[in-house]
């Protein structure tokens, strides 16, 4: 199922309070465009930013205010509505409904529903970067997010960005066509998860190659892009191994990492994690390493510096695209680059043997940032992504990957 044929899916959107509601509006929108059906629960904070009036027009159904209201009762009281929908969506969900879920409260109609329903709930958080790196709020996400073995929780977002406080980091609801594109995957097959049974490997993050015991050559990758990838396909069901060069990251949720440091490390690692169904190959790893480690620290001598005898690393990417039992059904690799973007990529795309390349042009703020624009070039032809933050190409793709499955 895409976002674009949704019809005869029933949505609850239960709409919190928070700037972020105005973004239910532009999501009730898409998702009637997209031909479902849906009825809106409107908390008592969340109409201090939007009116009932314009729920009710978007979706063609009353809106739902209060556990008490005796004509609401009668006619589709909070149990029927729970059974009603295929999914509930909850955007914004704010601490405040964070936590009544995670720990089975039911004081008003949005947190009586949440705990009467049988079925799949997706939570779009918004609020303060305080507020969501709050070691209360985290436990009570996480533990969501363990209710999976009941009618399950999903999460999608938060975002980086500026909030309407003025701060800066994870906080901002996601954008409303992330949110639908996620509404369209958890809807689609028996679990809503369109890549359940696959395998995947993904690399992300520089290598280290030592010179002596307290130097090195590597580079500036952050591992940003390919801890979202691995993130994304964790989200839509793939069990994920993430081989990690040294980087700052907490591990994505429902992934396994393996941590290394040089070159020859991550290939061992890609090669005892395979065989599997998808390979992202977005680390950046150095092309070279210096022809035997000193033993003890360089010391300055005169006559200048020391010279270093470099040698090529092994091609992973290049390994893992070559024919054989273990290759896998996908394999990504990403190309960073400063000019000739395409041309540059698509030699790289002949030369690998690899089925996609993932090219982004790195001269400017890519390194360590949160955004980045990409093209994804196949052998078919190149499609570009505008800017857009890490996590949301990494989603982008991941689905773009799971459609390559189903097709």
């Amino acid at each position: 199922m895409t976002a674009s044929s949704l019809s005869g899916r029933k949505v609850l959107l239960i709409v919190g309070g928070g700037i972020a509601a105005y973004k239910a509006l532009e999501l009730t929108r898409l998702l009637k465009k997209a031909g479902a059906e849906v009825m809106a629960v409107l908390t008592k904070a969340g109409a201090e930013f939007v009116t009932p009036m314009s729920l009710a027009a978007l979706t063609g159904h009353p809106v739902r205010q209060d556990l008490f209201m005796p004509e609401d009762e009668t006619a589709m009281g909070h149990i029927e509505l729970s059974r009603w929908a295929d999914l509930v969506v909850v955007a914004p969900a704010t601490a405040g409904l964070i936590a009544k879920a995670a720990n089975g409260l039911a004081d008003d109609l949005a947190s009586t529903t949440l705990l009467a329903t049988d079925k799949k709930v997706l939570l779009a958080p918004a609020m303060n970067v305080r507020m969501w790196l709050h070691p209360a709020v985290q436990a009570n996400v996480e533990r969501l997010k363990g209710f999976d073995g009941f009618h399950g929780m999903a999460v999608v977002g938060p975002d980086d960005g500026i909030m309407a406080c003025g701060e800066f980091g994870p906080g901002r609801m996601a954008e409303p066509p992330v949110i639908l594109d996620e509404i369209a995957r958890l809807l689609d097959g028996p679990d809503g998860r369109p890549l359940a049974g696959k395998t995947a490997v993904v690399t992300a993050g520089p290598t280290f190659e030592p010179i002596d015991p307290v130097r090195g050559l590597t580079n500036r990758s952050s591992g940003k892009q390919g801890y979202a990838v691995a993130a994304a396909l964790a989200e839509l069901g793939a069990d994920v191994t993430l081989i990690s060069g040294p980087v700052a990251l907490d591990a994505p949720v429902g992934v396994t990492r393996l941590w290394v440091e040089a070159a020859v490390e991550m290939k061992a690692a890609v090669e005892a994690a395979l065989p599997a169904d998808i390979a992202v190959m977005s680390a950046a790893v150095a092309d070279w390493r210096v022809d035997g480690v000193a033993s003890g620290k360089i010391k300055k001598k005169p006559g200048g510096p020391p010279s270093l005898a470099l040698i090529e690393n092994p091609d992973i990417l290049a390994g893992v695209s070559a024919p054989g039992p273990k290759r896998p059904k996908l394999v990504v690799g990403f190309a960073a680059e400063t000019s000739d973007l395409e041309a540059n990529a698509r030699a790289k795309l002949s030369r690998k043997g690899c089925d996609w390349i993932v090219g982004n042009d790195v001269s400017g703020e890519v390194f360590g940032s949160d955004g980045n624009a990409v093209t994804v070039f196949t052998r078919d032809g190149a499609e570009p992504w505008p800017r857009q933050s890490k996590t949301e190409v990494a989603r982008k793709l991941a689905v773009r990957i799971a459609d390559h499955f189903k097709a």
